[in-house]
């Protein structure tokens, strides 16, 4: 164990299985989530007593967080020292976006399952409403969300810009680094502003709605398999009222314009 530098209680711990009653809290903190963004720890405890669930704030807080939901306000700005030290400027006010792989906005969201969740990342094109990559996990890390926008330029090309909130996924030194290395112009939303990335989380609602919630699987493969079928409906087959009424892929793949 000294070799290895692990600790003994670490390696023969076996993680318990979560409370019967959790996967459904988490699932219904969720959707209300969704509809009321801006709810915090007490206002989201308030609402589960009123369905009848028995919790307090301490144990709300705490499946909030492990479900990386942050409801959205204004935070206070004390001092740039309090700030992340890879924090960049939101670079897409006013700006028009007109082509392809001018801005991709990426985001990571909570997907329930019976027993936990998992976490998905994606990355839309602005432009197109095109989802240029995504991925299924079961943690939260940068690791991930590089791995997916890796996948997405490979098969897509390069970007000009990619926007995103400022987790921690997106402040660290390896997700801006990567972004640097590949030229790409980096756009983060300010804090407690969730319509600075207004696209995907208008694609998580829509994913969320008319698939995750309707298709309760309990095995990560079939919803992972799922959700592909989902996203190539999405892209290809589902009209998007926003740039014309047409499938994204008419936009991002052939030379169909964007209608007002």
């Amino acid at each position: 164990m000294k070799i290895l530098g692990l600790n003994k209680s670490g390696y023969y711990y076996k993680p318990r299985d979560p409370k019967p009653d959790e996967a459904e809290i988490c699932a219904a903190i969720d959707r209300e989530h969704l509809d009321h963004p801006a709810k915090g720890v007490v206002q989201m405890r308030d609402f589960l007593v009123a369905m009848g669930v028995a919790i307090g704030v301490k144990r709300t807080r705490r499946l909030m967080r492990k479900m990386a939901i942050e409801p959205f306000y204004p935070k206070p700005n004390l001092s740039k020292l309090g700030r992340a030290k890879y924090v960049h400027p939101y670079l897409l006010r006013g700006m028009t976006v007109d082509h392809r792989n001018q801005v991709w906005s990426t985001d990571i969201t909570y997907i329930p399952m019976p027993k936990g969740f998992l976490y998905l990342y994606a990355i839309i094109d602005v432009y197109s409403r095109y989802i240029v990559g995504w991925g299924l996990y079961s943690t939260l890390e940068a690791d991930n969300a590089i791995e997916v926008l890796k996948r997405a330029i490979e098969e897509h090309g390069r970007p000009e810009i990619v926007n995103s909130d400022q987790g921690c996924q997106y402040t660290c030194q390896k997700w801006i680094d990567t972004l640097l290395d590949k030229g790409i112009a980096i756009s983060m939303d300010g804090r407690g502003r969730c319509r600075d990335n207004a696209w995907i989380e208008r694609f998580w609602r829509t994913l969320k709605t008319e698939y995750v919630y309707l298709n309760p699987w309990s095995e990560a493969a079939l919803m992972r398999e799922g959700i592909c079928g989902y996203i190539d409906y999405y892209n290809n087959r589902r009209c998007h009222s926003s740039i014309g009424h047409v499938p994204p892929a008419k936009l991002f793949l052939g030379n169909t314009s964007k209608v007002a």
